[in-house]
């Protein structure tokens, strides 16, 4: 299911497209890898800054507010890119409440009369961006700063060292694959993205992929820039690796280590630590949120309208049966890897896991064209064979889109299965076995019941991104079919904010469930892992 999009890809890209390929590499590639590795960078920076720096401070620090912001710093990715991107284009452009409020305060009249940063640019991107996929590299950075052993850092507190040294000489290091894993994760977002590019007018690879292919009518043309994209993936996958390759764990501490003993924060101290914790929510998550609500509240006449709800309906619909199927193969590979955990097999599962770093239009070209001629053949049969007309049958039907979703996010269902599996004794499957029971049996009344919160939870990790997901959706939805996110597309490229503002809050909505959920159920499961254990002295 995964390879044959990229075979498909890779055959267009040598079909005979004229001197498409020269003017591409003349005029378009360069500029579009430039400013991709510019957007990449800056992502980068602020999301690894962002997510370790907060991570830090609710994991080794004592502040009034700390618990609330240990799961809401995450609530920020329960927005798309391109919805917070539209939001902060409605409030910082020239018409803008922002701008509007500085020429009232200090009588300006026009915008020559001051100088003011230009949202629509790739600085903008880069911000909005930055404060939407932080989360990744908190997520990763948070987890990995728990469970270091808490005697390691009890020892350089002994021999002196004070907390800077030992976020940087101590802590930092240990977290290193954690950070790389995160902000490997956010820069695949961010080169997935086409929402907020398209909004602020930045043309990176994705949004090059997109023009070529369907303003320039070149299908071979836009096939070859995602080979380009392709590599560039396949380059982040090889760094991440290669950034971590010396690290095979994050602490040493063993079973008898205990929690991280935290630093309590007064004064000023505390004050300073709650407002940058609180500044990521507050540009991620609070300020497009509350524009969002705003502007929705002025539309609820269309909530109950049948345009609403078909499209909300659409977009459930999808995204329950991909979700539903990754899960089921999620389950499938993993049980199949600890019955039989051989090298031929392990490297299937890999395969399979790697649709997450396919971008969303490359991933869309390699599905389209292979389920278009399937479709073309199997309308051609079934006319000359029985007179029946099936059309577009996989397309039209939004099968190619439930494929796309499943190949996609394959991979963050089968993580959350996996785990999950891992943390199931095989004891329970040797006493299954001597019980008399097989391998399907030991499945159905042994693990699935024990794994029913992971299930749920990889389930609604599942269901949220392919509600969010853009890119494949716009390139492979059937003919005068819409989801809640090209509904949300669409408006914002006319400028209609209000029009786009209800269904925007559906999704945010919707993908702020699970990650509390997750977010409150990860806490308080470390908690709980720790109740018992006495605490170190507070320093």
């Amino acid at each position: 299911m995964v390879l044959l999009p990229l075979g498909a890809i890779f055959w267009i890209s040598l079909t005979p497209a004229g001197d498409v390929w020269s003017h591409l590499l003349q005029t378009v590639l360069p500029g579009a890898l430039w400013t991709t590795l510019l957007l990449m960078l800056g992502v980068g920076l602020i999301t690894s800054v962002t997510g370790v720096g907060t991570a830090w401070l609710v994991t080794m620090c004592n502040f009034p507010g700390r618990r609330t912001l240990d799961w809401a710093l995450l609530v920020p990715l329960a927005v798309p890119t391109y919805i917070v991107a539209f939001s902060y284009v409605e409030v910082l452009e020239y018409t803008g409440p922002v701008q509007g409020l500085i020429r009232d305060i200090f009588g300006f009249t026009t915008s020559r009369d001051y100088w003011f940063p230009e949202i629509r640019s790739l600085g903008g991107a880069i911000f909005v961006m930055g404060v939407v996929l932080y989360p990744y590299v908190y997520l990763t950075t948070r987890a990995s700063f728990l469970v270091q052993s808490a005697s390691t850092l009890d020892v350089s507190r002994t021999l002196g060292a004070s907390p800077y040294r030992l976020f940087f000489r101590i802590a930092l290091p240990l977290a290193r694959p954690a950070i790389a894993i995160g902000i490997s994760l956010a820069l695949m977002e961010c080169l997935n993205d086409i929402g907020a590019v398209t909004f602020f007018g930045v043309r990176t690879l994705t949004f090059s992929v997109y023009d070529t292919w369907l303003n320039r009518s070149s299908l071979g043309g836009a096939a070859q820039l995602a080979l380009a994209m392709l590599l560039m993936v396949f380059l982040l996958l090889w760094l991440e690796r290669f950034g971590r390759r010396k690290q095979r764990f994050d602490a040493g501490g063993g079973s008898k280590s205990h929690p991280p003993t935290r630093f309590d924060l007064r004064g000023w101290q505390a004050l300073l630590a709650f407002a940058l914790c609180l500044l990521p929510i507050l540009l991620g998550f609070v300020v497009p949120g509350l524009l969002l609500a705003d502007r929705a509240s002025r539309r609820l006449d269309e909530f109950l309208s049948g345009g609403f709800l078909e499209t909300a309906w659409n977009s459930f619909s999808l995204a329950a049966v991909a979700a539903l199927l990754t899960v089921v193969i999620s389950v499938s590979l993993a049980y199949a890897l600890r019955l039989n955990n051989k090298g031929a097999l392990r490297t299937a599962v890999r395969l399979a896991s790697i649709g997450y770093a396919i971008p969303g239009t490359v991933l869309a070209i390699g599905i389209l064209v292979p389920l278009a001629q399937f479709d073309n053949f199997l309308d051609g049969r079934m006319e000359a064979w029985f007179g029946v007309n099936t059309g577009l049958l996989l397309l039209g039907s939004g099968t190619g889109l439930v494929y796309a979703y499943v190949v996609r996010f394959l991979a963050v269902s089968y993580g959350q299965v996996e785990g999950g599996f891992g943390r199931i004794t095989p004891h329970l499957d040797m006493a299954a076995r001597t019980l008399g029971r097989d391998s399907r049996q030991t499945l159905s009344q042994i693990h699935l019941p024990i794994l029913k919160p992971v299930l749920l939870s990889a389930a609604l990790l599942s269901f949220v991104d392919c509600m969010k997901e853009l890119p494949a959706t716009i390139l492979l939805r059937p003919f005068n079919f819409e989801t809640l996110a090209t509904t949300v597309f669409a408006a914002a490229s006319r400028e209609a904010f209000e029009e786009a503002a209800l269904p925007s809050l559906a999704i945010v909505l919707v993908g702020l469930i699970p990650v509390i959920y997750l977010a409150r159920s990860s806490a308080s499961s470390f908690r709980t892992k720790h109740s018992k254990r006495q605490p170190g002295p507070v320093v």
